[in-house]
């Protein structure tokens, strides 16, 4: 359905109810290279796709926000002044826990009637939840009265919300591109310093292939904060060779050749995928600069052989994926994307071998899994907005 459609839709259903309403919308996301490094402070290169989270609202009189999902005819009703139990496992978690984070960060928030629809698949590793996070935040904080509402604090709520009410300790990347993506650009982050650098997404004649495996293994929750906790015991353990050492953002591979044999080899290869992908997307932020595809498509392969074999998060279907695609000609490179444990990939290709890889990709999993990918392509699109209906 085209974001037209949506937001006509949305309005129509909205209406019937309530009356007049405002829209707004946020993004999901890909990650292009710089996985599992922002909660170690590291750097990221992400941008925001063209699926949509999409909500119409108005706002109330009261401290009540109500909250329907189109998609699963689900809804829900909170107060403001009155948080309910976090952990609860539903995607209110993901809202109330933004709302209650903006709030203790000054954002003056009142009642509101929203209806909300997405089209980004959910457990792709698409960000479907930040997405959620920054469009009803955003929403809440236009429906108050806030004329332009900060996006970095907006972005930090999110992250709170994560951490603290759903139990996932997440960095700041996917709510802080979802919330600050430009049309064109991806987005350097240095998630120490929240410093953002746009790189242009200047690709001629060759496009991003996402491929969504339409897996997601049950572990991936547990496993990914297992991994945080890995990373932390590496820090406290190098800060004995290292003393001013914060995060594993502050080593770099000859440090940790030097002083990884004092580590545990389950954590020496943690750390070596954290320190060696920071590099790799300082490589590619500047290699995409420059134009220069191949290098950064052999920096996506090395990324995801180190997520294979050093952090352990991928899956014998993105493996597949992304050995199904690196196979074919006009291929500059591929990887899988997001936390792992199924999800998608993507695949940086010349635009005339979509097709053919895109059917190379589908009757490898067809004869192997029994499983039916799905495909898009997707340019760099702005972060959370407005619509003018």
């Amino acid at each position: 359905m085209s974001e037209a459609s949506q937001l006509q839709f949305l309005v129509r259903e909205f209406a019937a109810r309530f009356g007049r309403c405002q829209a707004f919308s946020a993004p999901g996301r890909i990650n292009l290279i710089g996985e599992h490094t922002d909660y170690n402070e590291g750097f990221v290169l992400p941008i925001a796709i063209d699926r949509r989270t999409y909500v119409v609202g108005a706002a109330r009189l009261d401290r009540t926000v109500q909250i329907r999902s189109a998609n699963t005819s689900s809804e829900f009703s909170f107060s403001l002044d009155h948080p309910g139990p976090r952990g609860r496992g539903t995607w209110l978690d993901y809202v109330e826990g933004t709302t209650d984070a903006m709030r203790s960060r000054g954002f003056a928030l009142a009642g509101a009637d929203l209806l909300l629809s997405s089209d980004i698949p959910v457990g792709a590793g698409l960000s479907s939840s930040a997405a959620l996070e920054m469009c009803v935040g955003y929403a809440l904080a236009r429906l108050s009265g806030i004329a332009e509402p900060d996006l970095v604090q907006l972005a930090l709520s999110g992250q709170a919300a994560e951490n603290d009410w759903v139990g996932a300790h997440c960095g700041i990347m996917d709510q802080f591109i979802t919330a600050l993506g430009q049309r064109g650009s991806a987005m350097l982050i240095d998630c120490r310093s929240l410093q953002r650098t746009m790189v242009p997404l200047e690709l001629g004649s060759a496009c991003v292939l996402i491929c969504d495996t339409r897996v997601k293994h049950r572990l991936a929750s547990t496993a990914y904060n297992e991994r945080r906790e890995q990373c932390e015991q590496g820090v406290l353990l190098l800060r004995s060779r290292l003393p001013d050492l914060q995060s594993l953002r502050d080593v770099d591979s000859e440090q940790l050749a030097r002083h990884g044999g004092q580590l545990p080899e389950l954590i020496r290869r943690r750390c070596r995928h954290v320190v060696s992908e920071n590099a790799r997307t300082l490589r590619a932020a500047q290699a995409l600069s420059e134009g220069r595809l191949s290098e950064f498509g052999e920096l996506m392969l090395s990324s995801h052989e180190s997520l294979r074999d050093d952090y352990e998060v991928s899956s014998v279907e993105l493996d597949t994926a992304v050995a199904l695609a690196r196979a074919e000609a006009g291929v500059y490179g591929a990887r899988m994307t997001g936390g792992g444990f199924g999800g998608c990939t993507i695949t940086l290709l010349e635009r005339a071998a979509l097709d053919r890889v895109s059917e190379c990709i589908r009757a490898g999993f067809k004869q192997q899994f029994a499983i039916e990918p799905q495909f898009f392509v997707s340019d760099a699109c702005q972060g959370v907005r407005a619509h003018v209906l």
